[in-house]
């Protein structure tokens, strides 16, 4: 999140000192397996869902800008994912969404459990799918590489050092202190993803907190078609040769461990999508901290309390599809902007 939001203001020229999770302490992305899927669990009571379709859209832009510019191809791709159902009661649920979805407009339907045999054969039995043609996926490691080079070639410096307190003069900010040096600044830019409610010196609780995502990868067959499915309890998604399988909602602190439990669980809920992949042979396991808000939206826009703070974090399982749109985002509301969309629902004094 930081690495977008830092790239964009640095396109409109803004000097914001833009506070993010890096090294081995951060890294949200490592929870994520890249998908673009703002339809596949969208119905009327989600209020992101707008901003979720916007958020992808703006991939198709931003990917071939950052192609062009730091020569970075980000594995965009967009050839849709299927949302499938184990259950008759799950049958019901999908096909409500899809129905409400196709009344407001979007590209919305409903498989068969004949048709989801015909394009999907090497999966277990369903009741059924939500298809979301134009829903995707890229490569978040691509994502944040290709956005701290252009970020770079647009003049923003990377200081390695862990920010540990902001500083104010009265309800001004004035800059960061952090372990190795301080940092003037009139204006920052909070996108420390976890972490971002361990900063001291912050207005308010800033109620965001870790939820670890562990992950794994396989084989993927080679004799079958790159998708992505998606279940309520796993998803499977092809990257480079790779089937991602993931992933667990663990509230275990700042821990981003692989575990011998959540390993078994994300394989046992995969196996039942895809028991082809039983014999598969593990190629890497990993984890990552998810930021999470009590009510699963992010936290966008200025700080009331302390003129000059600025939030992008708590982005949840969004964190990857949102981080472009919210780099743009931030850079409009900065820059003062006429046309910034109305961000209120996501504004921190909310809570």
């Amino acid at each position: 999140m930081g690495a977008a939001c830092a790239r964009e203001l640095a396109l409109i020229g803004r000097k914001v000192l833009v506070l993010e999770a890096g090294g081995d302490r951060g890294q949200a992305w490592r929870a994520a397996a890249g998908m673009l899927a703002p339809q596949i669990e969208a119905d009327a009571s989600d209020p992101l869902l707008e901003l979720g379709l916007r958020a992808r859209d703006h991939y198709q832009q931003l990917a071939s800008a950052l192609k062009e510019s730091v020569g970075i191809d980000i594995a965009l791709w967009q050839e849709g994912i299927a949302r499938v159902a184990a259950t008759d009661a799950e049958a019901e649920g999908l096909i409500a969404k899809v129905r409400w979805q196709q009344r407001h407009g979007h590209d919305c339907n409903w498989l068969e459990p004949s048709d989801v045999r015909a394009r999907w054969p090497w999966l277990g039995p369903t009741t059924g799918a939500l298809w979301a043609p134009q829903d995707g996926a890229l490569d978040p490691m691509l994502l944040v590489q290709a956005m701290l080079a252009d970020a770079q070639r647009l003049g923003v410096t990377l200081q390695n050092d862990r920010a540990v307190r902001l500083e104010r003069r009265g309800s001004r900010i004035t800059g960061v202190a952090g372990e190795a040096g301080s940092y003037v600044a009139g204006e920052v830019l909070l996108a420390a993803g976890a972490w971002s409610s361990l900063l001291e010196g912050l207005p308010r609780t800033l109620p965001v907190r870790p939820v670890r995502g562990q992950m794994a990868a396989l084989p993927w067959p080679s004799d079958i078609s790159r998708a992505i499915v998606y279940h309520k309890d796993c998803y499977l998604l092809a990257r480079s040769g790779e089937a991602v399988i993931g992933s667990t909602m663990e509230e275990v602190g700042y821990l981003p461990e692989v575990t011998p439990a959540g390993v078994a669980r994300i394989f046992g809920a995969v196996m039942a999508l895809c028991p082809g992949l039983l014999r598969a042979k593990v190629q890497r396991t990993w984890a990552g901290l998810r930021p999470m808000t009590p009510d699963g939206m992010p936290i966008i826009g200025r700080e009331p309390l302390l003129d000059g703070l600025w939030y992008a974090t708590g982005h949840g399982r969004n964190g990857i599809l949102l981080a472009g749109l919210t780099g743009a985002l931030v850079g409009q509301l900065l820059n003062v902007d006429p046309g910034t969309p109305d961000l209120q629902a996501f504004a921190v004094d909310r809570f």
